[in-house]
Formats: C-alpha cells, structure tokens, sequence
C-alpha cells in the first residue's frame, strides 16, 4: 500500500494530540487526550515523565484504530511539544524525577538575579533569546540547590519533544530551536560551552544531548516502541521543533514574498516575526525575548511571548458565570465568549487600559518580571462589563504591539492563530492596535501540521518547504483584513500611555509581593547574587 501519509505528534501543556495528514496537508484523523500536571507549592508546576509518554503512545494507537490502515501508509511521524522546562532522565532512561514544566516559576528568584548580572546579557548575546525563570538553565540550578537528589541521578536533560523521540527512537537529542536558545549561539546553531560556565554549569555539561536538525535527518522507531504504540519498526521519526515554531509554520508565519508576523492568541500569547539571516535578528536592551531556528535553512524565528492571553478574557468571563450562577442562571464559558463580540464592539474604545498580566507567575515579553499583575487603569463609575471586556480585548492587543516593538516594526501583515482567532472583535482590536493587515489561519491543528510538514521535507516526501507551505500552508489563509483607520488612529495616541503605565508599576508590584510574603525568591536571589559570575 502508498505511504501517503504523514503523522504530527503535538504534546501542549493540556493536550497531547497525534494528527495524521495527506501529503496535501489534509487532515484526516485524530486521537487527542488530556496532558496532566501538578501544581506544587511554591509556584511548582511538574509533569510525570513516564505517563506523559504512556498518553502520547496512547494517542498514535488511537490514531491507528481511527485512520484505516495507518501502520501501511504513515510515511514518517514529526514529533513537537510545549516548551522550556526541563526533563531529567538517568543512564538507564529512566526518568530522574518529575519534569519542571514551563510553567513552574520557583526559579524565579534565581533567573532575577542572573539577568542582573553580566552573564545573563552574554547569554542573551549568545543565544538571542532572554533568560527566564522557565527555562533550563535556572531550572537546573533551583534543582541543584532544592533537589540534589534528582541531579545526581540525571545523566541527561531534555525538553518534552527530545523525551517523546528518545522514547520512540532510544536516541538521546535536542533540536536547534530549544538547544540553542538554552545553552548556545545561534549564528553557529550550536552550543557554547562557556555559557554553562557563565551560569555556573559548567560540571553539568554532560546532560546536554547533541543538537540534531530534524528538518535534515530522521531518527526511527525502536522495536520497544513500535510495539508500544502499534506501528512499524523502522519507521521514520523526525525531531521537530519547538511547538511554538511547529504553530507559527503551520500557521503561515514564513512566506517567501512578504515581511510576515504570527500571533498565536490562545492561553498564552506569542508573537513571532522572521528573520531572513543571524544578521537580520534584532536583539533588544532589555534582554528580552527568544531567538529560535525556523526549518528554512538559514532562518529564525523572533518571538516574543506574553504569559496570559485568552486567560485574561476567561478570567472576566469566569467571573460573569459566577454571578450569573448565583441566580440560578448556568452558562458555559464558550457561550458567553462567542456572544461578547456585538457587545465589546459597541462599547467605547480606548475608554479604559489594561494591562493583562493575569498570570501568577508573572511576565516575561517584552519585560521579565515575576512580580508583574494585571491592572486596570481609568475606571469611572460609569464603566460596564462590556466596558471592561473590551478593554481586555485592547489590552492585548497593545501587548501584542508592545512584544512587536521590542523585535523592529510591526510586519506589514500578521497571520493570527489560536482559539480567540475565531472572534471578530479581537480580530479587529488587534488589526487597529498593531496597525497593520490580519490574516486568519483556518488550520485548527497547526502546530501538529508544522511537525508534520517539517517531516515530510525531512523525509523527501515534498522537495522543499517553500513547496510544502504552498500546498499545505496558502490553501488555509482567509483573505486580509485592512486596519480600521479611525480606530487604528486612536489606539496610536493610546499606546504610548500604555507603555508609560507599565513602565511605572514595578515598585507597586514588588510592595505588593512583599506584603503577600515573596521572601523564598528573595532568598533564593541573593543566594544566588553571592556567588554569581
């Protein structure tokens, strides 16, 4: 039988999904099931290891069971997941404790302080992208200090998509976009050895796996896992990228003949630019941001990344179910979002700012800062729910334009992704806040796509990826939507003011923490100033 398809494993912080594709790029079959984690005290998030690969396998035999034939016809599988966090194994490739997800923030304190000193802007020099609490390298030194059991096990570190593949290959591997960005230089797509003794790793230079380019070389199925998940040994597996990168290919982010952006509006917000060379990529004052290797040869991808989007609307909304339910009156939260549209519209615009920092564990684009809160600014008695909402949706559009900033100019067109694409509202705040066309993508698996397609060129399946974005990508764009000029005009007198605002909060942030008691990661900050480079 043809091999005439390609299969895309995407594990995301709250859903693993295998997703099978023609070599069109239709979709044809899917088996998703929920991704679990655990909050810990202390900001903690943590995954287990060993059941996270048990649901991912679970998803490709479901795939088989739901797509007739599928062990005879896959071509090859890509694989991408949620990113940052660090999962430990030990020689044996056992797991060495629960992962650290890129949602725990207890090394909080200690990132803080390494940004302060001259090693974290060397690291950001390096590897173009800015050190943050969930990333590797704080995260293995919180290890060190608060678990030295599970570093003495390590004797290997991966992020999420290297634990998938080295569980259905047994090879030990990063890719560029997250080796890189961790310990590396991305002129070179490589690591730098110094920078693990900038950050005082140097001893653990041992757990970094070699960095392998899945867009240029397959690994295969191990027989331990071809029985596991019901496929053939020897089939092709392709090390994607980052899932952030996987979306924004499949999302359209790259086009060969435009200056293009990609905004991904889902639980957090990412907004990503290309750069057509290392020259080309722009690296700001503040340290911000990352740099990450796009599957076109020579190519980055510039993102800057908000902790909380579509949460801010959820959190409004969920406050509405709650009255609403002390009245007997239940509503879900997807009712009362697709019906906000013709209200937030009617509501006045720019009449109050927000800045929607609603995540516990801060923010980290274009600023880094643990301590940041949402806040609303301007509110009068007058002002309505629909009044609130809309400034949400405002909010985040000036975030958007806020992280653009930081990397150059806006594009000239933003290709928008992501569940809260489907409002009209947002689609439009968002246009006039940036300034600039929008472009929806009707590819509602666009991350998996983006590992499916970085699989089929890898494979020889289509020549090049400019081939596989004409055919897989071009076909699922909606036509573009020109900013409102009135409304595009008031939001550029606004913007400046929302700039000032989050400027000047800082010192409200840190007395507040203060007052809410955030003396662990002020220890663990001036522990680690004593010591630091």
């Amino acid at each position: 039988m043809t091999r005439d398809l390609v299969v895309g494993v995407d594990a995301g912080t709250s859903v693993i999904k295998s997703i099978a594709f023609t070599l069109a790029g239709e979709q044809v079959g899917v088996c998703a099931r929920p991704n679990r984690y655990a909050t810990v005290e202390g900001a903690g998030a943590e995954q287990d290891m060993a059941a996270t690969w048990a649901d991912a396998a679970a998803t490709l035999r479901g795939l088989a069971a739901e797509v007739p034939d599928l062990a005879s016809r896959v071509a090859a599988i890509g694989v991408t997941a949620q990113g940052d966090g660090t999962w430990l194994v030990d020689a044996e490739g056992e797991p060495a404790g629960p992962a650290l997800i890129w949602l725990d923030a207890r090394a909080a304190g200690v990132n803080e302080a390494l940004r302060a000193s001259p090693a974290g802007r060397r690291h950001f020099e390096s590897t173009g992208s800015g050190l943050a609490a969930c990333q590797m390298g704080p995260q293995l030194l919180w290890l060190e200090r608060h678990r030295p059991d599970v570093m003495a096990r390590a004797a290997t570190a991966f992020h999420l998509k290297d634990w998938l593949y080295f569980k259905l290959t047994g090879i030990r591997a990063a890719d560029p976009s997250e080796g890189v960005h961790s310990f590396g230089d991305f002129r070179t797509m490589d690591y730098a050895p110094a920078l693990l003794d900038e950050l005082g790793l140097g001893a653990r230079r041992g757990l970094l796996p070699p960095v392998v380019d899945g867009a240029g070389r397959a690994g295969r199925m191990s027989r331990a896992a071809a029985a596991e998940v019901g496929l053939g040994e020897g089939l092709p597996i392709v090390l994607g990228p980052i899932d952030i990168v996987a979306t924004g290919l499949g999302a359209g982010l790259y086009d060969p003949e435009r200056d293009t952006g990609c905004t991904i509006v889902g639980s957090t917000g990412m907004h990503m630019r290309i750069a057509r060379s290392a020259a080309a990529v722009r690296l700001n004052r503040e340290s911000t941001g990352y740099t990450l290797a796009f599957p076109v040869p020579g190519t980055f991808a510039q993102l800057q990344s908000n902790m909380a989007s579509t949460l801010n609307i959820d959190w409004l909304v969920d406050l509405a179910r709650g009255v609403l339910r002390q009245h007997g009156v239940e509503k879900s939260r997807t009712d009362i979002f697709l019906d906000l549209d013709d209200h937030v519209l009617r509501a006045e615009a720019g009449a109050i700012l927000y800045h929607p920092y609603i995540s516990e564990a801060g923010e980290r684009g274009p600023f880094v800062d643990a301590a940041a809160r949402a806040a609303f600014h301007g509110l009068s008695a007058r002002h309505s729910f629909n009044d609130l909402m809309r400034a949400v949706y405002e909010g985040l559009g000036f975030a958007a334009r806020d992280c653009y900033a930081a990397m150059g100019s806006v594009p000239s067109e933003v290709r928008v992704t992501g569940g809260a694409a489907r409002s009209k509202a947002l689609r439009m705040i968002l246009g006039a806040a940036l300034g600039t066309r929008i472009r929806t993508s009707t590819r509602e698996e666009a991350g998996a796509a983006g590992a499916a397609m970085v699989a089929a060129v890898s494979t020889g399946l289509v020549p090049d990826m400019e081939s596989c974005i004409a055919r897989w990508v071009d076909p699922t764009l909606g036509d573009a939507q020109e900013p409102d000029a009135a409304l595009a005009h008031r939001y550029d007198r606004l913007f400046p003011a929302y700039v000032a605002a989050r400027q000047a909060a800082p010192p409200v942030w840190r007395a507040m923490l203060a007052a809410r008691g955030g003396g662990d990661a002020r220890d663990d900050e001036a522990s680690l100033k004593e010591s630091a480079p």
